[in-house]
């Protein structure tokens, strides 16, 4: 999945905590996401803290998706809360999807 694609994707799913998302959607996603907080920052702080909420929902979605590609719940998610375990969630976010399908649907673009 190229990069406006992905971000087209996740802005379209911004509600949509089931299926699964590939690697690819969900790090071009996380590339966006940066890219345009880092501008908005040097803008105004509350520009900011417009684009940072814009973006909240969509990143809860997409990366409940991206733990459902390798088995996981989302509610991984929760682990972001503590400092150092959240470096597991860093982890599930960088395995390979699985190939066959499971509990959360057909593996992305099939």
């Amino acid at each position: 999945m190229d990069f406006q694609t992905a971000v087209k994707t996740c802005f379209q799913k911004y509600t949509d905590f089931s299926g699964r998302a590939s690697r690819s959607e969900f790090w071009w996603f996380i590339l966006a996401e940066v890219v345009v907080l880092i501008v908005a920052s040097f803008i105004h702080q509350i520009v900011y803290l417009v684009a940072a909420l814009g973006f909240l929902l969509p990143v809860l979605a997409a990366g409940s998706r991206r733990l459902h590609d390798i088995g996981k719940s989302g509610w991984f998610q929760l682990l972001m809360i503590i400092p150092l375990i959240n470096l597991v969630l860093i982890y599930f976010f960088v395995q390979p999807s699985q190939p066959e399908a499971n509990a959360y649907g057909q593996p992305p673009g099939v």
